[in-house]
This record gives structure tokens, C-alpha cells and sequence, in this order.
């Protein structure tokens, strides 16, 4: 008996030093979400979207295994950076992936750059993000691509879809005044600018720009200011669900007589349960359902998780993550070993120039960088857009631009 244990002990030995128990390699990924707080919902997305990306070749590329570590943000920009210095102290990450807010990447570029640690498309989209790239993209080619355009090359589509309606008479404003309000952060403050602006080009007189803290659900004084405003048009967005389900709510409890753009409204699936009736006529941009792919995906989700993904949270980051697999895959392919190094390599001789992108998505045709556009996406009808849409019904009816317009915008008898 001694002896048979001796032998096995040997076996078990001889397996655990074979060429292929030697080959086995792991490749540490820290993503990055608002796994808890207000935007929970959001980070509960992310993270199944994540995994079926990578189930789907079993959490491998090549000989490396995939471990995910997921760190929480938390919607906060200090402790998201805390979170994640200690993610690659403790877990020894090798290559990040994600992100939500525009100021939590801000605060999480310095740790990129700290470490070099190469942290591919996180949503941040504010322009603060591209200004400290353009500063100094040696320190901060680090922070791979934003999955999200700075709002001025979004935003544009509102005034457009607002003017053509003018202009054909299908509204009538009493006078173009507007009002512009937006969560007090980077996200908020760079959209309602921006979308103010705009409309300013377009002729219309901005009475004033009204900001509140992320998480608020009291709405009714600053509806009461726009009510007394007189305004034909309120616009603005917020970063998290109770937030913009309960402004969305309360214009209609308070009788607010204004065309209302909720940017965001439809980020999470639940939106309808969150608002109802409330959220008829409210006009919004997001990316939609349209094609077979991003059907499949949405019914897969539902059966999958026993809730609805948003088009622009669950559905982008699916897309993102598949581009983040093909640049592992690509990687290992080129230089045969998945390094943050490696990885960063590959991120600078071929996704900011735009050599590799990606066309294999359910969102979007194809999401590619250029050196131009870098550290945004190249934005038009064949790359990145997000079409206007108008709730009704609980439907989404897209409006804007005329290729895919399915609606003329609707106005209803309440609105001046």
C-alpha cells in the first residue's frame, strides 16, 4: 500500500511538471464598473454582458486563461481610483477593461499611467478625458479609447431632428426659448453645454442652465422655475436610473408645458416600468434593437439574467468587450504572448491608428479610431451614431436622421 502511494505521488508529480501543466498561463483583467451605488444597474449589465462575451470561448485566448477582477467604482472618483491601485497591487492585473463615468476615468488615468497598465474602452465621455490625452499621450496612451464620443458629436442630432420639424410645421414653439439642466458632473455639465450651445446656433435664446447632484429624486423646485420660465424646450441628462425616471416623471406631475430631451432615459431596459406613461413624447438618443444580431443578443440576455438590457449599456458593452477579445486574440497572434506590454503594443501600432476595429458588433457597423479622432471613436452613419427617438407607448420610435426615421416628431397639445 506504501508503495502504490509512492507511485501515484510520483504521477501526480510527473503531470504537475509536464510540458502541459507548464503551459497553462493566466491573464489578470481588472474591469472596471459602478458595481454598487446609484448606477448599479448599469454595472450589473456590464458584467453580464462581460461574461457572455467570454463564455463564449470559454474565458480563453490561446494557452491563457481569463480571470476578471471585478472592481467597483462605485460612481465615486476616489474610490474607484483607490479600488483599482489596490486591484493591481493585490491581483496583479495585467490589462483593464470598462468603466461608466466620465470622472472616475479621469481619476483612473493617473493609476493606467502609474503602473502602465493599458485600460481599453471605458464609456467616459467627457472632453476633460480627451484634453488631458492631447496634453500628454505618452503618459496617457495607457487609457486605450473611450466607448463613448464627447457629447458635442452626438448631441447635434436633437437640434437637427428639432429644426427639420420647424421647419416642415409639424411644431410651432411660441417663442424658441430653452432650458438646460444636467447632473453636476463632468458627463452632465459637457452634454447640457454642449446640446446649449447648439441650440444657441440654431437661433433659439437659452434662459438658463440649471445643475443637481447625482442620485437626486426631488425635481419639483427646479420644475417649478422652468414652468415660470415659459419655456418651449427643456433639455439635459443624468447618470443614473432614479434620477432621470424621477425628473422624467415629475415634468408631467407638475404640469410642466414644454417639449422635454431626457438624454439617457433609455439606458437601462426597465425604462417603461420605471415611468410609464410619464415618459410619452420624451425625446432621447440611443442606440436601438434593429438588427438580427442585436435581437438575438437582447432575447439571449432576457433568458439569461431574467432582465431587460439597455441598448446603450448592456448592448455597447457587449461590443466593446468583443473588441476588447479581438485585441487579446490579435495580440497573442502578433507577438505570441499576452503582456501589458504586448497589449499595449498591439494598442499603439494598431487600434489608435484604426488598423484594427471592429465590424463583427450588434450596435454599431464598425468601431474603429483614427489618430485624428483618438481617444473617440470615428462617429458617422457607417461607424458610431445614436439615432433620435421619441417615447411613446412604451415604444421607441426614432425620428432623426431621415435614413432611419421610422416617426415625424410628435407634439402634444400641452406643450406650447
Amino acid at each position: 500500500m506504501l508503495r502504490l502511494k509512492f507511485v501515484l505521488a510520483l504521477v501526480v508529480a510527473a503531470l504537475w511538471a509536464s510540458p502541459l501543466a507548464a503551459q497553462e498561463k493566466v491573464l489578470k483583467v481588472g474591469s472596471l464598473g459602478p458595481f454598487t451605488g446609484p448606477s448599479s444597474r448599469v454595472g450589473e449589465e456590464f458584467k453580464n454582458s462581460i461574461n457572455m462575451v467570454f463564455e463564449a470561448v470559454d474565458y480563453k485566448v490561446g494557452d491563457y486563461k481569463i480571470e476578471f477582477v471585478w472592481i467597483d467604482s462605485e460612481s465615486d472618483a476616489e474610490k474607484a481610483a483607490r479600488a483599482y491601485e489596490q486591484a493591481v497591487v493585490r491581483d496583479k492585473l495585467d490589462v483593464g477593461y470598462g468603466g461608466w463615468h466620465s470622472w472616475v476615468s479621469l481619476s483612473v488615468m493617473e493609476v493606467t499611467a502609474k503602473y502602465k497598465i493599458p485600460h481599453f474602452f471605458a464609456f467616459g465621455a467627457g472632453s476633460e478625458i480627451n484634453d488631458k490625452y492631447k496634453n500628454d499621450p505618452e503618459k496617457y496612451k495607457y487609457w486605450v479609447g473611450k466607448g463613448w464620443p464627447v457629447a458635442d458629436k452626438l448631441s447635434n442630432g436633437y437640434v437637427d431632428a428639432l429644426e427639420d420639424a420647424i421647419k416642415k410645421g409639424q411644431w410651432q414653439p411660441a417663442a424658441k426659448k430653452a432650458a438646460i439642466f444636467g447632473v453636476d458632473n463632468d458627463w452632465g455639465r459637457n452634454f447640457g453645454n454642449a446640446l446649449g450651445q447648439q441650440l444657441k446656433d440654431a437661433g433659439w435664446e437659452i434662459v438658463s442652465y440649471d445643475w443637481v447632484q447625482l442620485g437626486e429624486t426631488d425635481f419639483i423646485p427646479l420644475i417649478n422655475k422652468l414652468k415660470n420660465s415659459e419655456v418651449a424646450l427643456v433639455g439635459g441628462t443624468m447618470s443614473d436610473p432614479p434620477s432621470v425616471s424621477a425628473f422624467t416623471k415629475q415634468t408631467r406631475e407638475a404640469g410642466l408645458k414644454s417639449l422635454v430631451i431626457s438624454d439617457g432615459l433609455g439606458w437601462v431596459g426597465e425604462w417603461y416600468e420605471l415611468t410609464g406613461e410619464y415618459s410619452d413624447y420624451i425625446l432621447d438618443m440611443i442606440p436601438q434593437w434593429t438588427t438580427p444580431k442585436s435581437q438575438a443578443f437582447k432575447a439571449d440576455f432576457e433568458k439569461k439574467y431574467g432582465i431587460e438590457p439597455g441598448p446603450s449599456t448592456a448592448g455597447l458593452c457587449y461590443d466593446t468587450a468583443s473588441f476588447f477579445l479581438k485585441v487579446l486574440q490579435t495580440t497573442l497572434a502578433e507577438h505570441g504572448e499576452l503582456t501589458a506590454a504586448t497589449i499595449t503594443k498591439t494598442a499603439e501600432e494598431l487600434v489608435i491608428p484604426g488598423k484594427l476595429s471592429l465590424t463583427e458588433g450588434i450596435m454599431m457597423k464598425e468601431y474603429k479610431y483614427t489618430t485624428e479622432t483618438f481617444p473617440d471613436l470615428v462617429v458617422g452613419d457607417d461607424f458610431y451614431m445614436f439615432p433620435v427617438i421619441q417615447y411613446m407607448g412604451g415604444e421607441s420610435r426614432m425620428i432623426w436622421p431621415p435614413h432611419v426615421k421610422t416617426n415625424d416628431l410628435a407634439v402634444p397639445d400641452y406643450v406650447k
